[in-house]
């Protein structure tokens, strides 16, 4: 679809996070190092669960998507931040940032969706573990990954070509450090209600109805957990949901803070954003390798049968 009514507007102007040169600098370096640990967690952890056979189950299956989304979202985010903390004009076309847009909007939705199906994967695993292999199929388990990936696209194919109609005039600053929907709205002049409508139907739909399988999934896990009559079964059966829980709460409770609070560019609002789009494709690769001891033990026993193959 070709884009329209530009020709007044060809670029906007990120204010990014500082205007001043001393702290663009100090960010630039910790933005920097965080990126570069983020792309080496999450490749490691798609090496380690591609070396070891033992991880080659459902559960990593999942486990690898969610480390390469989260490399995806990181890179569509950070490097044009990056990018601003260094450069004098913090301007941004105005195709390159509805394809920002567009991107965020995809991997964030994709990634809501990974979230869920592992949540529908632990609850199979622990509500029904001796019928998980029968429930939890190849078949099933590769539909829920490549299902979340159309959805996260579809969703933004259905929202970003509608803003390509709008009428971006006079105002043409984002006071954010990226272009998100919710941000480029109050820059139209044109009548944006349709995209509203569009936005929060999708977003009720999609956010809001897989965070309902999430919640629904570990109702039945929790209650599954207590029925346990002994302190070790509990204890072991919780270990094995705890770092997805900790995973959806970083990455829904930042988002839903970010996303129904008024755009304004309040360091609130920059605050979660940071968190959901940069912070937890950071630490989720250390969520699961620190409270995992599957993952922990991989790299060793992919070590014991090289050295083993090599003497």
């Amino acid at each position: 679809m070709a884009l329209r009514n530009h020709s007044t507007i060809t670029e906007f102007i990120l204010l990014g996070l500082s205007v001043d040169s001393h702290i663009q600098v100090l960010l630039f370096v910790l933005f920097l190092g965080i990126y570069l640990l983020t792309i080496m967690g999450n490749l490691l952890m798609l090496l380690i669960i591609r070396a070891d056979p033992q991880l080659h189950t459902p559960m990593y299956f999942f486990l690898s998507h969610l480390s390469f989304m989260d490399f995806c979202f990181s890179t569509a985010i950070v490097p044009r931040l990056l990018e601003n903390l260094l450069s004098q004009r913090k301007t941004i076309s105005v195709e390159g940032c509805l394809a920002q847009a567009f991107f965020v909007f995809d991997f964030g939705g994709t990634e809501v969706c990974l979230l869920s199906a592992m949540a529908y994967d632990r609850y199979a695993a622990i509500c029904h573990p001796l019928l998980y292999g029968q429930v939890m199929n190849n078949q099933l388990y590769m539909q829920l990954v490549w299902g979340s990936w159309s959805l996260g696209f579809l969703d933004a194919l259905i929202n970003i070509p509608l803003i390509m109609n709008l009428d971006f005039c006079e105002a043409k600053t984002i006071h954010h450090y990226s272009c998100e929907l919710p941000s480029l709205f109050p820059l139209s002049c044109s009548d944006v209600s349709t995209n509203l409508t569009v936005l929060l139907c999708s977003t009720l739909l999609h956010a809001l109805g897989t965070f309902f399988l999430i919640v629904f999934s570990y109702v039945c896990i929790v209650s599954t957990i207590l029925s346990i009559s002994s302190t070790s079964g509990r204890s072991k059966a919780f270990s094995t949901c705890s770092s997805h829980l900790t995973t959806v709460t970083l990455f829904y409770g930042s988002a839903f803070l970010r996303h129904f609070m008024p755009t304004s560019g309040s360091p609130q609002e920059l605050i979660f954003s940071i968190q959901y789009g940069v912070v937890t494709p950071l630490v989720n690769p250390f969520i699961y390798s620190l409270k995992n001891k599957e993952v922990k033990n991989a790299p060793r026993r992919t070590l014991g049968k090289f050295l083993q193959q090599h003497r």
